[in-house]
């Protein structure tokens, strides 16, 4: 189990954490993420009314500006943490994040608005980086994998939900209130984490906070190919789930298939093959390697990708809604086969930088991945049509680049992903 009794910063204090608690308050700190993009989709209508946008295509402004500096921040708190520790830092980003809940929900202008969404960004990219980099502290190879995707199993419950939580609110009130309720579960989450969660950085790899150190980590990532190369691919694959993120309102319930209402349900059905992913993911891990799963994935979803193409060129960009959220589907769930383990073989062999390291793949990842999502969001013309060639384009650039990794081998198992468990702080498996 966890204990504190290696916390220099809560001795005197008993307390144990069950690898499940351990994974339902990562899963929940990293939810705010999610929630705080997907909750607020239903309420694009009503804030452009409020507001008097003449263009709907601005509304994506409000992904964009929240992801930027959720990308830029990260290259911050991960530094940060290998100084102060994972907790400390971790609660300043939730400070942070709840100074810009407040801004937005009392936000005047579409202006304002938009820098409450900035401010929440710039606070929750600690949650980004430091869930990876505990996860990192404690476990390695395919149990990090393993672990991840149990995870993101309890975190796609979000997505699934978030839509539909979202309109119910509307029906209470206004947009604001979607606001105002992410800000009380964050602080729930906050409040758990502080009491629950012990320091997980190792005393060995705890670091003087110097720049010279930084940009040492830094170059170590970048030099290490697997490192950098797989956080490339990540990054792309980053970018087509940002342009489905920022176009999924109105190509679901405006402006393509008009779904109204029914919108959060065809979201969450998706999102429900996304958790699916992360439950064969978690169960095939150990038995395949981290690199077979991903590379089948990343195989499977650039041919999928030309399916869903050539199915939307077919019906001039209005496929049918079946017909296109059935593939579109297929391919979340590949995605989901790519990415935790995208991730974990780039951390695998930075564990005495998971930290920085983590920070600056989140960072480098995230802030490609909403800038592909941008120009593929901003290029919507009524049709699935840009979302289709940006999924094309940018799933067989990752294929490309696994093919550069891995000098043209696919499907191998390397053995850094036998690595298990870290000894230090052990959580006990129930």
């Amino acid at each position: 189990m966890f204990s504190s009794a290696k916390d220099p910063a809560r001795s005197g204090h008993t307390r144990l954490l069950s690898l499940h608690e351990f994974v339902l308050l990562i899963a929940l700190v990293m939810s705010l993420g999610s929630l705080s993009i997907d909750n607020l989709l239903p309420a694009f209508g009503p804030i452009q009314a409020d507001f008097g946008i003449a263009d709907p295509n601005d509304l994506q402004l409000l992904i964009t500006t929240y992801m930027v500096p959720f990308a830029i921040m990260q290259a911050v708190y991960g530094p940060v943490s290998d100084v102060i520790g994972r907790r400390p830092t971790l609660m300043v980003g939730l400070a942070v994040y709840l100074i810009g809940g407040v801004v937005a929900t009392t936000a005047a202008s579409f202006s304002m608005l938009l820098i409450g969404r900035a401010i929440q960004g710039a606070g929750l990219a600690a949650t980004r980086v430091l869930t990876v980099a505990i996860i990192r502290d404690r476990f390695a190879g395919c149990e990090m994998a393993r672990v991840m995707s149990i995870t993101m199993m309890v975190f796609i419950i979000v997505p699934m939900l978030a839509p539909t939580s979202g309109s119910l609110l509307l029906l209470l009130s206004t947009w604001r209130i979607i606001f105002a309720a992410i800000l009380g579960f964050a602080v729930l989450v906050a409040v758990w984490f502080y009491n629950r969660m012990p320091e997980t950085l190792h005393p060995e790899y705890r670091r003087s906070f110097a720049f010279g150190q930084v940009s040492s980590a830094v170059r170590s990532t970048v030099s290490t190919r697997i490192s950098i190369g797989y956080a490339t691919a990540m990054a792309l694959m980053m970018g087509c789930l940002m342009s489905y993120i920022g176009s999924a309102q109105q190509i679901f319930e405006t402006e393509v298939y008009g779904l109204g209402a029914m919108f959060p349900l065809v979201f969450g059905c998706i999102a429900a093959f996304m958790g699916a992913a992360s439950f064969t993911n978690a169960t095939l891990v150990r038995r395949l390697g981290m690199r077979r799963l991903s590379h089948i994935g990343i195989c499977g979803f650039a041919l999928v990708a030309a399916v869903q193409l050539g199915v939307a060129v077919l019906y001039d960009g209005r496929p049918p809604l079946l017909l296109y959220a059935a593939i579109f589907a297929v391919n979340q769930f590949l995605y989901s086969l790519t990415v935790p383990n995208f991730n974990s073989i780039a951390m695998v062999p930075l564990a005495a930088l998971a930290g920085t390291a983590s920070s600056f793949i989140g960072a480098y990842t995230t802030l490609v991945g909403a800038l592909f999502g941008l120009v593929i969001g901003r290029s919507f013309n009524g049709t699935v049509i840009p979302l289709s060639i940006g999924y094309l384009c940018l799933g067989t650039a990752c294929l490309v680049v696994v093919l550069w990794i891995e000098k043209g081998r696919l499907f191998l198992r390397s053995q850094p992903e036998q690595g298990g468990a870290e000894q230090a702080l052990p959580v006990a498996a129930e």
